[in-house]
């Protein structure tokens, strides 16, 4: 039985286990292992994303806009996104958000003598960042909190339990501490995902599901080193999508 947060609860685990993981071992883990661990990732990701562009077939999606319109809303939801997205570049702006959350944190240097404050600093925000800035973060926690299941924030768990061990042999405790970091993120976007599921109808829902899926395939395509899908651009088609149902359903 799961439960909204299950998700979140896993990947705190993942990054405290894998910190401690690498916190013993260093740099024992060999580049090959992390490739192959990555690829398996990515392939699982393409399964999820595809398992969730299925609800293009939801039988609610089609009562409420007609049989023929589904899969046009999810295409109109990603190319609208998608141009809002890369009008406003989110892509960028989620990268520039990281940089402005390390200089606020590392703000005044650090003298000789606090090289280990500086390096606790240095694990926490670099971790912090890349737990926590990243699509796979906002559609696994937003899936989570509609209900519709663990799996996206499980696999992000995995991936990011891996990545704990990499930066906690090289940036140290700093690392374990994110955890924190992804606990408030992930928890309050998970508490806006369940707020959403009591307030939107199942065909909206859908609709936010296969689009989201559609975006999780391009999370994928980018752990399979195929192409660097502007995942963070097409993110406003989670908008678009249930938007672009209420238009339709009005118009019939």
């Amino acid at each position: 039985m799961t439960f909204p947060g299950l998700g979140t609860a896993v990947n705190v685990a993942t990054v405290l286990a894998g910190s401690g993981v690498g916190l013993l071992l260093g740099h024992r883990l060999p580049q090959r292992t992390r490739d192959t661990v990555t690829d398996g990732l990515g392939l699982v990701t393409l399964l999820i994303g595809a398992l969730a562009a299925v609800e293009v077939q939801s039988a609610d999606l089609a009562a409420e806009v007609g049989s023929s319109a589904p899969v046009l809303i999810v295409l109109g939801a990603v190319l609208l996104g998608g141009i809002a997205g890369s009008l406003v570049d989110v892509e960028r702006r989620l990268e520039d958000l990281g940089g402005w959350l390390r200089r606020l944190l590392s703000r005044g240097g650090a003298s000789a003598g606090e090289a280990g404050r500086e390096r606790f600093l240095e694990g926490f925000v670099t971790a912090s960042l890349v737990f926590c800035v990243g699509p796979l973060t906002i559609l696994g926690s937003l899936s989570d909190g509609l209900g519709r299941g663990p799996e996206q924030l499980v696999l992000k768990a995995v991936l990011d339990g891996f990545a704990a061990i990499a930066f906690a042999a090289s940036l140290g405790v700093g690392v374990m501490v994110s955890a924190l970091t992804v606990a408030v993120v992930q928890g309050l976007l998970t508490v806006v995902g369940y707020l959403l599921g009591d307030v939107l109808p199942a065909a909206h829902l859908a609709a936010i599901t296969a689009a989201g899926g559609l975006l999780l395939i391009g999370v994928g395509l980018r752990l399979l080193r195929i192409r660097q899908v502007p995942v963070g651009n097409l993110l406003p088609a989670l908008v678009v999508a249930p938007l672009l149902v209420a238009v339709l359903g009005a118009l019939r």
